[in-house]
């Protein structure tokens, strides 16, 4: 798995590792039942403190992505298969988006205005 963070983002850390984790559930690199690393390893080794790699496990957590047993860490839940079907939607829509040279900012905010 790939977590990629960006310090000198304006997004809170917390946001980029959860948002990081969740992309990687959804597109099947993480299987459900599979654990993540823990908490105080992952902070190490993305010289982030431990408590901010919690904050996202939380996050996650209650979106029902993770699950979060004492002593056994955290869990990818069967919750990030649902998403399987989205995941394919947004390929395609990025897909004709490319094709239509629309910018990136460009298609998040027409998805935005389309969601609200």
């Amino acid at each position: 798995m790939l977590i990629r963070v960006d310090p000198s983002a304006s997004t809170p850390l917390f946001q980029q590792l959860a948002a990081s984790i969740r992309a990687s559930a959804i597109s099947g690199q993480l299987k459900p039942g599979q654990r993540l690393p823990a908490a105080r390893e992952l902070g190490e080794s993305l010289d982030m403190n431990v408590h901010t790699v919690l904050r996202a496990y939380q996050l996650l957590r209650d979106e029902g992505l993770i699950e979060l047993r004492r002593g056994r860490g955290a869990i990818v839940t069967d919750r990030a298969t649902d998403y399987n079907g989205l995941s394919d939607a947004i390929a395609s829509v990025i897909a004709e988006a490319r094709a239509l040279d629309v910018s990136p900012s460009t298609l998040t905010a027409l998805i935005r205005e389309a969601y609200q």
